[in-house]
């Protein structure tokens, strides 16, 4: 971790086997279920200017460490969830960095109209777009380091992954593979590899971090709704792509 973060650590919370098993493609993999899988230390900050920049936007700066490995054939991943809608009636986005070794976003919104992997190496920028649940997925053979910055206005809904078992689809070592326990009729997976979106300032290789202290996280990360506005059209085309829902 000191490759990635210089300032005070917190003990890391974790997910065992045991706490994903609701979400595994094989819950009879054989792994003991005490296993780790991956770590999380949550409302980081380097100081305390930061740490009350980040409390009075109601902000939060976490890493999170997947490490190389897999559970039976499934690659190992982060449980999946959705954020809830924010009082201007769009919900919450949240903006990722991979720090260190390759992540794939595995997107999917809610009426299950648009599924799409996000490919993402060391630097780029990831902003999940709202209406969009999210797994992120660690398909290489080197650990897996990655920062968010999201809102503390709400707090993160697992149920209808857990309920489904997961996300559309899994991740195996032999490609993606659907979700038996999701209805007939799912769109293919788009793949797209990560973008920048320059209009708000989110380019490959500089660090979100970077962005505690001005005023144009906290609006869209608090108020969605400014990024029906944004004139970027890299976001824009990503949200086209979506299939129309008559």
């Amino acid at each position: 971790m000191h490759n990635f973060w210089d300032g005070p650590l917190p003990k890391a919370g974790e997910r065992t086997v045991k706490d994903m098993e609701s979400v595994l493609y094989n819950t009879k993999s054989g792994m003991d279920p005490n296993t780790p899988l991956y770590f999380m230390y949550r409302a980081l900050s380097k100081n305390e200017r930061d740490a009350k920049w980040l409390e009075d936007n109601y902000l939060r700066y976490d890493i999170t460490v997947i490490p190389a490995n897999k559970v039976g054939a499934e690659f190992v991943k982060t449980k999946g969830h959705y954020h809830p809608n924010a009082p201007c009636g769009r919900a919450y986005p949240e903006l990722y960095q991979v720090l260190g070794g390759e992540a794939h976003f595995l997107l999917q919104n809610r009426n299950l109209s648009d599924i799409c992997v996000i490919r993402a190496t060391a630097g780029d920028v990831v902003l999940i777009p709202s209406g969009y649940g999210h797994v992120t997925i660690n398909p290489s053979k080197d650990r897996l380091v990655m920062a968010n910055i999201v809102s503390c206005e709400f707090e993160s809904e697992y149920e209808f992954y857990g309920e489904m078992h997961g996300a559309a689809y899994y991740e195996l070592e032999s490609g993606f593979i659907r979700n038996p326990h999701y209805p007939e009729g799912l769109p293919d997976i788009r793949v797209i590899d990560s973008f920048e979106i320059p209009e708000l300032g989110l380019k490959h290789g500089v660090p979100i971090y970077s962005f505690i202290g001005g005023d144009i996280l906290p609006k869209y990360l608090n108020v969605p709704r400014i990024l029906d506005t944004v004139k970027a059209p890299q976001y824009q085309r990503f949200l086209k792509n979506q299939p129309k829902i008559e």
